[in-house]
């Protein structure tokens, strides 16, 4: 969810076709000579007669005429010199087979997922899979820095009324590499606690706290130093002394088994416990293939899958998990829809019941590589959900959306959440 700070403000075959040489034009009249024995001896014709002769007498002896050369046999297909000649090499002949098996290898699978994606999203969703009244919503860093008012809250609190919105994460960060928490950079934090509470009853107000992990690049925070461990910790405790119910971690690019991550989450659920607040994550998307993460990670930094198993080892560790399903460059609105359903149905086999599981829902407009805005509706995105919820757990109680994020909101997306999800 690398969105949050820049949307705030805070992608000649050869010619071998060989022509004969036309043959030189015959003469008017008389026999077609062979083009081939121009050169060769032969007899000399006889000289042409005007007249009859009188008495014509035999001669005494005539000598036998010079025999006919044999005719040149006639020349095969002429070949261009070799000099002018272009060959397809082998190499060159295995190259083009290479590319073309390569193809096949690619294409092939793209075609039968995007085929599997699409008879995914057919159906209907089971009746009753629509809101718990446990939904989220992700919030801009504009609520704790000082730039929203009373107003703003105002109406805040009508956009969110009658929907099942019951916890905000607004983004509090980011933390600094060393793990700590400026608490310049949230200075309205506490007003706009006391205003939710005010303006929406029941609603809780986590502290949404990120950071580029330094796997991701050059820099970034360092989940294998202790000490920074530590300082996380140690500013999730501070945020909970701000007066926020519950601390939402989204750390990115995070890879599939890190084991200082899930050290992590055990530290902090720890302090969140002994606090009575919740703790809540950011999840990346779970492999849609076998092994996929893996695969990724050979070509990509940030890979954007984990595997359903470590996806499972977070999900034991916390109370809240939303998945980021969003940005899956889906080209059309079935295919988006049938692979949230699938993101649905994988995360829900290894989520336990005990742990609140929410979809993320894309309430922006895009239109990149990455995530395409025709395609990524959210109408097509409450679908999937209510499908995969369908056909793996529909009485699963703790299970909602999460709408990504409030500043970037269009009507249209506000209209097919509540007219898809909400009703």
């Amino acid at each position: 969810m690398d969105h949050t700070e820049s949307r705030d403000g805070t992608d000649e075959p050869t010619d071998d076709t060989r022509t004969t040489p036309e043959p030189e034009s015959a003469p008017a009249s008389g026999p077609t000579p062979d083009p081939d024995s121009a050169s060769q001896p032969g007899p000399t014709p006889a000289p042409v007669r005007t007249s009859e002769p009188e008495s014509v007498s035999e001669p005494e002896s005539v000598s036998d005429p010079a025999p006919e050369p044999d005719p040149a046999p006639e020349p095969e297909h002429v070949s261009a010199p070799e000099s002018g000649k272009k060959r397809r090499r082998p190499w060159v002949r295995r190259v083009r087979r290479a590319v073309l098996v390569l193809a096949l290898v690619l294409i092939v699978p793209l075609v039968a997922v995007e085929t599997a994606l699409r008879v995914n999203y057919m159906g209907d969703p089971a009746d009753g899979t629509y809101t718990r009244d446990r939904d989220a919503m992700w919030l801009g860093h504009a609520w704790v820095d000082g730039r929203k008012k009373d107003a703003d809250v105002t109406a805040l609190a009508g956009r969110l009324e009658d929907t099942g919105v019951r916890d905000l994460y607004v983004h509090t960060g980011p933390l600094e590499h060393d793990g700590t928490l400026p608490r310049s950079v949230y200075p309205r934090a506490r007003w706009f606690i006391d205003a939710v509470h005010r303006e929406l009853p029941g609603v809780r107000v986590q502290a949404f706290l990120g950071d580029v992990l330094a796997n991701g690049g050059p820099e970034g925070l360092e989940l294998s130093d202790a000490a920074t461990r530590a300082e996380v910790v140690r500013s999730a405790g501070q945020v909970l002394d701000t007066g926020y119910e519950g601390v939402h971690l989204d750390l990115e690019p995070l890879h599939s088994g890190d084991g200082h991550y899930l050290d992590l989450l055990d530290d902090l659920r720890e302090l969140t416990k002994g606090r009575d607040a919740q703790l809540s994550v950011a999840a990346h998307q779970i492999d849609p293939l076998p092994h996929l993460h893996s695969v990724a990670g050979l070509v990509a930094d940030h890979p954007k899958w984990w595997s359903q198993e470590f996806f499972g080892q977070v999900a034991r560790r916390v109370d809240q998990i939303a998945v980021m399903s969003y940005d899956t460059a889906r080209l059309f609105e079935s295919t988006y829809g049938g692979y949230v359903a699938q993101q649905t149905s994988l995360a829900l086999e290894v989520t336990p019941p005990t742990t609140h599981l929410l979809m993320g829902l894309p309430f922006y407009y895009e239109s990149n590589p990455s995530h395409w805005g025709h395609a990524e509706t959210v109408g097509a995105a409450v679908r999937g959900a209510r499908l995969g919820l369908s056909r793996t757990d529909p009485d699963r109680e703790l299970f909602g959306l999460a709408p990504y994020i409030d500043f970037a909101a269009t009507e249209t997306n506000w209209r097919e959440f509540k007219d898809g999800w909400v009703r």
